[in-house]
């Protein structure tokens, strides 16, 4: 699992204002849960882009003056128009409590239907799952072998290796679709 560490400054004042002054300067206003008690600090906007900006999952390693947790990012907010990160909410981690996250698909394997000129449309990019820290996976592994034209993988054929999916088995994860040349081919020769 990537870990990216990031450097966090105390914040003495909370509010609309404090927050205002602090985007001034750079930093984005953030609070921690999941302790004993939040704790709001405030980070430069730049750190932020290896964590927010990309599509793997990643542990966050916050140093908030000496003070050091492992945290993963519950959510954040960007402005609508100017993108300017807002807020960012983190959730410390604890290895004996089970945590949710959305994790990024990966396929794997050989498809014939791609083979003969199908394409594959992903449905799902990320995955909930839910697992301790020690066992949350970097990506799902998804095989598409043997999947023909028109055919789907669905959730249910996912074997988690200890972690939890927060899916329905019924829903589908991807398929290989017939491209519309090759839809016309295969229509033409079954008129003949």
């Amino acid at each position: 699992m990537k870990t990216v560490e990031i450097i966090g400054y105390n914040r003495e004042t909370v509010g609309k204002k404090a927050a205002k002054d602090l985007r001034k300067e750079g930093l984005a206003p953030c609070v921690i849960y999941g302790g004993e008690q939040p704790i709001h600090f405030a980070v430069p906007m730049i750190l932020f882009r290896d964590i927010i900006y990309t599509p793997e999952v990643c542990f966050v390693k916050i140093n908030i003056e000496g003070v050091e947790k492992t945290a993963i990012v519950q959510d954040f907010q960007l402005h609508p128009v100017s993108e300017v990160l807002l807020h960012v909410d983190f959730l410390e981690l604890n290895d004996d409590k089970a945590i949710k996250m959305d994790v990024p698909v990966t396929f794997v394997g050989n498809s014939p239907g791609l083979q003969m000129g199908g394409k594959l449309v992903a449905k799902l990019r990320k995955i909930k799952v839910k697992a301790l820290p020690a066992n949350m996976p970097e990506s799902v592994e998804v095989s598409v072998e043997g999947l023909d034209l028109g055919k789907s993988v669905r959730i249910g054929s996912i074997t988690p290796d200890n972690y939890e999916i927060l899916y329905n088995d019924s829903v589908t994860v991807a398929s290989i679709a017939i491209p519309r040349t090759l839809r016309s081919a295969m229509d033409a020769a079954g008129d003949e």
